[in-house]
């Protein structure tokens, strides 16, 4: 038997593993606009490198793969070589031992598929598509493509009513982006290559903490159009439409069905994530911007009403959101103490609190809103909150930072089980939850394992209260009487948010997409904003008055990323508060020094170049 041994720590392959660590930080940092087939042969040259040589397909066929695809890259290839490159890959994919060459190959023919305009333009062209350029990769990954960059370097020079004037070009709700953006600009920020990405949000923070919305002046609205257009729905969609409009010089009918502005920022985001006087600073400042009226508790439910609206404006868009909470189809789901997770938040935006003292409550779902009523849940007094979900929990689609929040407050966690029935009592009240336990299977379209039934014995979880967060459901049918589209509920519509076939007619924002995010939401609102002007035959330019400051040198010294900080899991459960303790001044300049400043910095081609 051979002696085992320490590992060396001057060895090959532990130097290699710095090697590998520095690679995965490239390949995460990669920025948007990179040619694909150039990262396709970049993964096939590492797995070439990976190959233990046994098997031909994996020793012979990579490397000529990686050869054809070079040659597609240099303009040498035609539409034959494409065709050999799909054989050599599917012979590959077919006959290799191990998980290298399979999939390695797998991954080509995939790429074949998803990039066969790329593909063509290299077989035709020589180059990349026209419209395939480096990007800022933070502004590029922003739904609305705000100039992160240039806020942040205001916020560095500690100039942050600028910082806010900058971030309001493209978004005109900072402080709720600042609260709750799930930061998707974060994921191939640069800065990943030397230490960790930046804090972006935070920095947004920052910026709205040190100048609140409503303090800093917006742009001067453009001479009056004459024009008018109804924006229903008073959510993140409809207000960052009816700012844009409004600083265009139209005049804004904004409906709202509440009694406040702020769709589900509002009515589905407890206090201690977005305190509500914040969420007024942002709703202040975007009423200042021009001409809106807002018509309040409105309710625009009929396709008459729909109609004449309509008609009475040049324009209309519709950002009436997803707000109404799906429900499931088990036996017992009408018995007392049921009811859906997205009411019972409506509920508390609206200052009706529940009390839940002494109660245990279950939540069915792992997204944002089952994390927010199971936070909710605990704060309004519950003994036990547990959360049941048919899935893994790094499946749940909740943000990690939010998973990991509710546990720390005591939150139950009990995955890979799927509810079967309600238990109700004599008198037809909520007494438990039957669940059935679920095994992770193979993968789905959305690239997670499916959860399947395995042969147990099915559970009961005591409870007294179950909220029902597995989706949000849009109220369409209006809509759909008045003649528009609609798909499952969900508006049918064009890139630039107007309705086929129905001339003046916009929509947007979750009932566009699905229940998603309030920067996407926002970013269709922006879209659509413009889409509206151009349609009433204008192509305004809004002066801003601000651009991005000078970029000046970079810090290239590894430094720590400064992490959110919240209160005690012990203390924040008991109360509403917001949980997030604000940055230091030490903590906002250091995390401001970190950006490379992409957008100059490794950014664009030297005059002449043909890129």
């Amino acid at each position: 038997m051979r002696e085992k041994v320490l590992a060396d720590p001057k060895g090959c392959d532990v130097r290699a593993e710095a090697l590998l660590q520095q690679l995965q930080k490239t390949a995460v940092a990669c920025p948007p606009g990179s040619c694909p087939i150039q990262l396709q042969a970049s993964v096939l040259s590492v797995a070439a490198g990976q190959t233990c040589g046994k098997c031909v397909p994996c020793r012979e066929g990579l490397p000529q793969l990686y050869n054809m695809l070079q040659n597609v890259l240099d303009g040498i290839a035609d539409q034959d070589s494409l065709d050999q490159i799909r054989d050599l890959a599917m012979t590959i994919k077919d006959s290799a031992d191990c998980a290298i060459g399979y999939q390695a190959a797998a991954t080509v023919l995939e790429g074949l598929e998803l990039f066969a305009d790329e593909y063509q333009a290299h077989v035709e062209t020589g180059r990349c598509l026209p419209d395939r350029v480096q990007k800022v990769p933070c502004v590029e990954m922003c739904p609305a493509h705000v100039n992160i960059p240039g806020y942040i370097a205001y916020v560095g020079k500690q100039e942050y009513a600028n910082s806010v004037k900058l971030i309001r070009r493209d978004n005109p709700l900072p402080t709720a982006c600042a609260m709750i953006c799930e930061h998707p600009c974060e994921e191939h920020c640069r800065r990943q290559l030397i230490d960790d990405a930046l804090n972006i949000r935070y920095m947004k923070k920052v910026a709205v903490d040190e100048a609140p919305a409503d303090t800093v002046e917006n742009p001067a609205a453009l001479p009056a159009t004459g024009k008018n257009v109804a924006v229903i729905g008073g959510g993140p969609a409809g207000l960052t439409a009816a700012y844009f409009l409004a600083l265009m010089g139209h005049t804004v009918d904004l409906y709202e069905r509440h009694k406040e502005l702020g769709g589900m920022l509002r009515y589905g985001i407890p206090n201690y994530r977005f305190p509500k006087d914040r969420l007024d600073e942002d709703i202040r400042a975007i009423l200042s911007a021009g001409d809106i009226k807002v018509h309040y508790e409105t309710m625009i439910d009929t396709a008459e009403a729909i109609k004449e609206v309509a008609d009475a404006h040049d324009a209309m868009f519709v950002a009436i959101g997803a707000q109404e909470g799906k429900k499931l189809r088990l036996d017992g789901i009408d018995a007392e103490g049921v009811s859906s997770a997205v009411e019972m938040l409506d509920n508390i935006g609206n200052g009706i609190v529940p009390d839940y003292t002494g109660k245990n409550v279950v939540i069915i779902g792992g997204g944002n809103v089952a994390m927010d009523a199971a936070r909710s849940a605990v704060r309004c007094g519950a003994k036990q909150v547990s959360c049941v979900y048919r899935r893994r929990q790094e499946d749940m689609t909740a943000l990690d930072s939010e998973i990991e929040a509710a546990i720390a407050e005591g939150v139950e966690m009990i995955t890979l089980q799927a509810p079967v029935s309600i238990e109700v009592d004599e008198n037809g009240k909520c007494a438990g939850l039957v669940i059935r336990t679920q095994m992770a299977s193979t993968y789905d379209a959305k690239g997670r394992p499916k959860p399947v039934d395995v042969d147990a014995p099915t559970e009961v979880v005591p409870c007294d209260i179950i909220l029902n967060a597995v989706g949000q459901g849009i109220v369409s049918q209006p809509f759909e009487d008045f003649g528009m589209p609609a798909k499952w509920t969900i508006f049918q519509a064009n890139p630039d948010t107007s309705v086929e076939g129905m001339p003046g007619v916009f929509v947007g924002g979750d009932c566009q997409t699905g229940p998603s995010t309030a920067i996407r939401a926002i970013a269709a609102g922006k879209v659509a904003a413009y889409a509206i002007d151009k349609y009433m035959g204008f192509e305004h330019q809004i002066d801003f008055g601000i651009e991005a400051p000078d970029a000046e040198p970079n810090n290239r010294i590894p430094t720590a990323r400064v992490n959110i900080v919240e209160r005690r899991a012990a203390v924040r459960k008991n109360d509403f508060d917001h949980v997030e303790i604000q940055m230091s001044f030490e903590e906002a300049m250091q995390e401001a020094s970190r950006c490379l400043r992409c957008d100059h910095y490794g950014y664009g081609c030297v005059e002449g170049c043909d890129c």
